[in-house]
């Protein structure tokens, strides 16, 4: 199927040819004309398939009336968890819109609200912000009783970041006619009671198994010692030569700690987390997408909503505190149809946490060494037997009939002392 079957107008399959798309993805085909539709819709998709066109096409071309007047109202409203997604989802949009009389802004922390102010006042079309940063100016005033388009984007990374409060203070000031559209890339509890709330009979959309990873990336799990993982990363990428690689560590300690180390070991490296700056952010992630630096070392905060093009591998240098999250950070290769490979790195304390990896993608990872980098079968985690004690793993242990209790306060009677019956 092409973009032109999906009855998209001629501005926009303009830009989306020159922007390189050829063929929609699964999502975008089958979001694209519900949307078009005037239908709710509640999307889980994995990273990576073209969510961000999905609803942001549609919408477009919805609005592609609006004249460039000012004081125009909102019309769309779209929400994510971070900055680096909402400027991405951003620069998408400028993008799609390239050819169409659309003006839209970011709102995110960090940058100067009285300045978000005079722009909006000016009048735009679409709202891209962080839940946080978008209730501060509806607070002050910000009117939203025109939109008609409300968008959650990776909503279940925003409930997990602690933003249900801002959307449920948000969803009731909007108007009762209003298309909303959330997509989620993890399905949970959480996302279904948050559906329930914002969704008017949404057309379900599920192009894939719940918290799965795509199929074109290839996993795979090293074991090292904890002392030698820096040296096993290191390692890996010289000798296979990666030319671009983003590194995942469970903490901003031991991304500062990895950071030091791979310089050390004269590798062109830049780290981001919650510590750096927005601009600093912004800067390094720009170097790592032009090449200037060749390994990103990151905290989850880069999971969600980072589209580098082309990018060939992910490597879980630590495993995530939440399993989950394991599908968004290997979701950052293996885009769009590309190859990926993503590679973690295990050490003792993590070769049974990854267990609750595999059942949430539903798939094992194989395990392997590298010669030379071979764990050192004497060391052995302190609580290694309490975690094989609470692990599916362990043999089941019969359990001992227990004794039928005695009744209380009833005296045993002698056979001697007996009386007879007639029935004796």
């Amino acid at each position: 199927m092409s973009f032109e079957k999906l009855g998209l107008i001629k501005p926009l399959l303009g830009a989306i040819k020159e922007l390189g798309y050829e063929h929609p993805t699964v999502i975008q085909k089958r979001a694209i004309p519900l949307v078009l539709a005037k239908s709710d819709i509640f999307a889980t998709a994995q990273t990576g398939t073209g969510k961000t066109a999905a609803f942001a096409l549609p919408i477009l071309q919805k609005l592609r009336n609006t004249e460039a007047t000012e004081n125009r109202a909102i019309r769309a409203v779209i929400l994510s968890p971070t900055r680096e997604l909402s400027i991405q989802i951003f620069e998408d949009i400028k993008g799609f819109s390239k050819h169409m009389s659309i003006d839209c802004v970011v709102l995110v922390g960090g940058k100067d609200i009285e300045t978000q102010q005079r722009t909006l006042k000016k009048g735009v079309d679409i709202v891209i912000a962080t839940p946080g940063r978008f209730l501060e100016h509806v607070e002050k005033g910000l009117d939203i009783s025109h939109v008609e388009f409300f968008v959650l984007d990776e909503a279940d990374r925003m409930l997990d970041m602690g933003f249900a409060k801002e959307i449920r203070k948000v969803h009731p000031l909007l108007p009762k006619r209003h298309q909303t559209l959330l997509f989620a890339a993890t399905y949970s509890e959480k996302v279904r009671k948050l559906s329930k709330l914002v969704l008017t009979k949404p057309a379900f959309i599920e192009t894939s198994k719940k918290n799965s990873t795509v199929d074109t990336i290839n996993q795979v799990a090293y074991m090292v010692d904890t002392a030698r993982k820096a040296e096993l990363l290191a390692y890996l990428i010289g000798s296979r030569n990666f030319k671009q690689v983003l590194v995942f560590t469970r903490t901003k300690v031991s991304a500062d700690a990895l950071f030091i180390e791979l310089q050390k070991d004269g590798l062109k490296c830049g780290i981001i987390h919650g510590d750096k700056t927005q601009a600093n952010r912004l800067k390094t992630l720009t170097q790592f997408k032009e090449g200037t630096i060749k390994v990103l070392v990151a905290t989850d905060i880069a999971s969600r909503g980072l589209d580098i093009e082309h990018l060939p591998y992910v490597i879980n240098y630590e495993l995530p505190a939440v399993a989950e999250d394991y599908v968004h950070r290997v979701g950052r290769t293996g885009r769009a149809g590309r190859d990926g490979e993503a590679i973690s790195l295990l050490d003792i304390y993590e070769k049974f946490d990854v267990r609750e990896i595999e059942r949430v993608i539903g798939m094992k990872i194989p395990q392997e060494t590298i010669p030379g980098f071979e764990p050192d079968p004497t060391i052995r985690r302190k609580d290694e037997e309490e975690f094989k004690a609470k692990s599916e793993y362990k043999k089941p242990v019969e359990k001992h009939k227990r004794k039928p209790a005695k009744k209380a306060f009833v005296k045993p009677v002698s056979k001697k002392k007996r009386k007879t019956t007639k029935r004796d």
